[in-house]
């Protein structure tokens, strides 16, 4: 059946994976107006994902959202006939995921969708063999999920374009900023572009440029804090194309272009030095000290939202409440 408020066939969605991101997206998805079944088998992590979803759900006036809720531990325990939408959440591990979407051929209703949150793996390569191509997309969001709106819908060479649009509808009832990403390219979009800018950031760190703060300041307070305006394409329009193509014949050719890791990243992974999980990355975390980070870093995106709210796509949750 075609249900009115997601267009999807079936009107819940399946997050495989409780964990952070998994238990984020699920917030996501109730913002939506879906029904959501979260797969967990860690019974203490699925315990505590009722409690994780009302707190990110209580300051949007959803509260009430957390009834259409439920965390079951196998794929088994899912109401599958009335399943729209799979989002995969598991560990980065390839033979991992394409044995779920193996799993999911037997379980998920032919119209379903099914689609994974990897950051790494391309859907061709999770979807590789399988009868189910081509309603199998990458559906990327980004830490943490209820928070930055972008995700990235991803198609691979079998996936129908047709339910990639479907999907972008459902994203944006759910408050989110769907872009299509046409081709399955490692990195998908917004990946290879904070990629190409780490690159060059490492680079200028290692050759004694400017420290790891300068270089955050200079994103920060410089060109970083206008890409809340306009992104990098409109953001030229603003300044004239005639200048920044001037600028980058004079800056491309020194430019990195390495194919390794910088040497203060690589140096930092040997030490086991991680970031915030291990304690210390380019700067030290003690516990007080990483609560505090986690609290001020999740507060200036809020207030970012906040900034932008007229031009994000509207809860469709919250919509029909006002009806």
């Amino acid at each position: 059946m075609q249900d009115g408020r997601s267009g999807l066939t079936g009107a819940r969605a399946v997050v495989v994976g409780g964990g952070t991101m998994g238990a984020d997206v699920a917030v996501v998805l109730l913002r939506g107006g879906l029904q959501v079944t979260v797969i967990e088998r860690h019974a203490e992590r699925r315990e505590g994902l009722i409690n994780h979803v009302a707190e990110r759900l209580a300051p949007l006036d959803l509260g009430h959202c957390i009834a259409e809720l439920d965390a079951v531990a196998a794929l088994g325990d899912a109401v599958w006939p009335e399943v729209g939408l799979v989002i995969e959440c598991i560990p980065e591990q390839l033979p991992l995921k394409q044995a779920l979407f193996a799993e999911l051929l037997t379980l998920a209703p032919p119209g379903c969708l099914l689609t994974s949150n990897s950051s790494s793996f391309p859907i061709s390569a999770i979807a590789a063999g399988l009868e189910t191509q081509p309603r199998m997309f990458g559906l990327h969001f980004f830490m943490p999920a209820h928070l930055v709106p972008l995700v990235e819908v991803v198609l691979g060479p079998q996936s129908d374009a047709a339910g990639a649009e479907l999907l972008s509808e459902v994203m944006r009832g759910c408050g989110m900023v769907p872009v299509l990403v046409r081709k399955d390219k490692p990195g998908f979009l917004a990946n290879r572009l904070q990629h190409a800018l780490a690159r060059e950031a490492f680079a200028l760190i290692d050759e004694g440029v400017a420290t790891a703060e300068d270089v955050d300041a200079a994103v920060r307070f410089g060109f970083g804090f206008r890409f809340l305006a306009a992104g990098p394409v409109l953001q030229r329009d603003h300044a004239g194309l005639d200048v920044h193509c001037a600028a980058a014949a004079t800056m491309y050719p020194s430019l990195s272009n390495t194919d390794r890791p910088a040497v203060a990243l690589r140096e930092r992974v040997e030490q086991g030095r991680l970031g915030m999980k291990t304690g210390g990355g380019f700067f030290d975390w003690p516990p007080e000290k990483r609560l505090a980070e986690r609290k001020r870093y999740d507060d200036l995106l809020r207030q970012g939202l906040a900034l932008l709210a007229d031009e994000l796509p509207p809860y469709r949750a919250q919509a029909k409440d006002q009806t």
